[in-house]
């Protein structure tokens, strides 16, 4: 997200509500940069737009400092802020608490934990040490929390065993359509017609066919 961006954002809404709004822009960079927060032009004989924003430069946060919110977007945003490599394992287990007392539903539970998994994806190393670390919290507490890591963990092995069955459908499909192809090359069809029926590239049908349907 650029300052123009946000300028030009700002403007659409403007122009569609026309009220006033406060602008603010969220900077997710993976590292630490000084963004401005205004846009201008100017010519030689003066300035004609000086339009300026408020921004949040999440890696400047420091996470610590939100674990204690009940915002579900500061959750899912711990993910981008500033954090060591030695923190990413209290990280993940603030961030599961978090989940634990905002009590949300499996459906947003589950989008946070995929936004926040797709920048912080802990190593199996640490993923143990998380779990021994969770182990030691309050019972009460640690039972939600790992229910929570196994649910998870559970649904995504399910789905990707559902996407497994669904590429070997499709590759079996294709499979099929390359023996009716090879019948039909035996029983004299051009390339041209197969294609039609079967779908396959023509290109592959008479690679087929010069490979003497091998």
């Amino acid at each position: 997200l650029s300052r123009i961006q946000v300028f030009l954002y700002f403007r659409r809404l403007f122009e569609k509500y026309r009220t006033p709004i406060i602008p603010i822009a969220v900077f997710s960079y993976d590292a630490i940069r000084d963004e401005p927060s205004s846009f201008t032009l100017s010519f030689p004989f003066g300035d004609v737009l000086d339009f300026r924003f408020f921004h949040v430069e999440l890696r400047k946060q420091n996470w610590r400092q939100f674990i204690r919110t009940d915002n579900p977007v500061a959750a899912a945003l711990l993910s981008k802020m500033g954090y060591t490599e030695s923190e990413r394992v209290e990280l993940k287990k603030q961030f599961l608490r978090m989940l634990v007392r905002l009590e949300l539903d499996e459906a947003r539970q589950r989008l946070l934990m995929g936004f926040f998994e797709t920048y912080v994806k802990l190593s199996d190393e640490e993923e143990q040490q998380l779990r021994s670390e969770v182990e030691q919290m309050e019972t009460k507490e640690k039972e939600r929390v790992l229910e929570l890591i196994v649910s998870y963990e559970q649904k995504g092995k399910i789905q990707g065993r559902k996407e497994g069955r669904e590429e070997g459908r499709k590759e079996g499909a294709e499979q099929e359509k390359r023996h009716i192809a090879k019948r039909m090359l035996m029983k004299g069809f051009d390339a041209q017609t197969i294609h039609e029926l079967t779908g396959l590239p023509v290109t592959e049908i008479e690679e087929m066919k010069q490979s003497g349907f091998k």
